[in-house]
């Protein structure tokens, strides 16, 4: 008997992950990639699960939601998981990874599939099911249209990426080893005195940003505010933000004193020749970056490997148009997965991925629904973006606030959370108790 098959269309950290589980179900998968034909103006490299814009995967720990999150998909075989873990650089109480280590293992792990048929074409319309659409939140064009005149609508923000610069440009006279409250020495920190700080946040206001095209809405989704448009709220804000110098006992500013501010960069690459510039996600001109962080003490001639850069995100009414199983409400078969459904976040897409791909393994081979409830992160996420009845649906990272609330609950926060982390892995458990979740 021949295979039951689907197609996939973007191989993204979502489409990846969608692809996978349908080749574990025993789906043959056609897994569409436009690059490297082409590519959107923030991806560059041709392997697959291209990161754009942070090499962090944020926390690791199970008081933390998106700590939870990870964990589920471990416990589920997520390919993305799998190589996030093999490819993990240092990054305290985070999971950063090589990020051009982790891309190559999962374009090899697909590639390798026998299941998977990787074929480098642009899709430009909505394909006929069954078929999960995972093109991100970069998608436009003629496929974009597609899906407009499908639904009749869709959401779009602005969206930023942080720059990454070399280590041997960096003055480490200046630069100092540590990880916030002693969890190692995994960051690189420039400490500012007051001075320094406000010199510099009067550069960062006054400094000239790239023109934005495409759409006169200019909204942007904060989890990436641009740090210029940060500054602009107040003079104390980045100092209560990406520049906050709590946890950081020992270092000292350069006038011998405890620093006003602290800039923060994260190891970007296995070898650790490559950081990124934590929190400073920007739409400064490229020559306006290299002037005004330049004033960071110790990057006065740092090297940029990658300026930060602005783009366009787009997201549908996913409430209106999705169910909890990401399906079209408007077309049978037809999945949605990944940021342009309205998760936020790699691995909120990866786990949309993960479920897109199951419901639609499932219903190709005649098997009964899974519901992953709220009382799961993957459960709260699916159930967030097709349920969400607030006055404006915006794209969410995954929270504790999202989920299923416990009875009783502690009044201690971490204990509340780490609760709620051990409820849902016992969900977890129990759907994959002798492979339950795969028959």
């Amino acid at each position: 008997m021949e295979k039951p098959s689907a197609s996939v269309i973007g191989a993204g950290l979502a489409g990846c992950e969608a692809a996978h589980t349908l080749s574990r179900m025993g789906i043959r998968v056609r897994l569409y990639e436009m690059k490297p034909q082409k590519h959107t103006p923030a991806h560059k490299s041709n392997d697959l699960c291209e990161l754009v814009c942070s090499n962090s995967l944020r926390s690791d720990k199970l008081d933390n939601a998106v700590g939870l999150l990870k964990e589920e998909l471990r416990r589920l075989g997520s390919l993305v998981m799998e190589c996030a873990d093999a490819t993990r650089v240092p990054a305290g109480g985070a999971l950063a990874v090589d990020r051009e280590g982790f891309s190559k293992m999962v374009t090899e792990r697909i590639k390798s599939d026998p299941n998977i048929e990787l074929i480098s074409e642009e899709v430009t319309s909505v394909p006929d099911a069954p078929v999960i659409i995972a093109t991100g939140p970069l998608t436009d064009g003629e496929l974009m249209k597609s899906i407009e005149a499908l639904l009749g609508d869709s959401l779009h923000f602005f969206d930023a990426a942080a720059p990454i610069v070399t280590l041997d440009s960096l003055d480490m006279n200046k630069v100092k080893r540590a990880s916030r409250y002693d969890r190692g020495s995994d960051y690189l920190n420039c400490p500012m005195t007051m001075l320094e700080y406000y010199s510099f946040v009067r550069a960062l206001v006054s400094a000239e940003t790239a023109p934005l095209h495409g759409f006169e809405d200019k909204s942007v989704f904060e989890g990436c505010m641009p740090v210029e448009v940060m500054a602009r709220r107040g003079d104390q804000t980045l100092a209560f933000g990406p520049m906050k110098p709590v946890g950081l006992t020992d270092l000292t500013a350069s006038d011998g004193k405890k620093p006003y501010a602290v800039v923060q960069l994260r190891q970007d690459n296995a070898e650790g020749t490559l950081y990124n510039i934590v929190g400073f996600q920007t739409n400064l001109k490229f020559p306006e970056q290299r002037r005004v962080f330049g004033m960071i003490p110790g990057l006065e001639n740092a090297e940029f490997m990658r300026y930060g850069v602005m783009h366009r995100n787009s997201y549908l009414k996913s409430p209106k148009h999705l169910t909890s199983e990401y399906e079209l409400r408007e077309r049978s078969g037809v999945f949605f997965a990944g940021q342009i459904t309205g998760v936020e976040g790699y691995i909120e897409s990866a786990a949309s991925g993960f479920y897109a791909g199951l419901c639609l393994a499932r219903k190709l081979k005649g098997l009964s629904s899974i519901d992953f409830s709220r009382k799961t992160a993957i459960g709260a996420l699916a159930h967030y973006v097709s349920e969400y009845n607030g006055g404006s649906f915006q794209p969410m990272n995954i929270n504790f606030g999202i989920m299923q609330s416990l009875e009783n609950a502690p009044r201690d926060k971490l204990k509340r959370y780490s609760l709620i982390s051990e409820r849902a892995l016992n969900e977890i458990d129990e759907l994959t108790f002798e492979d339950r979740i795969w028959k």
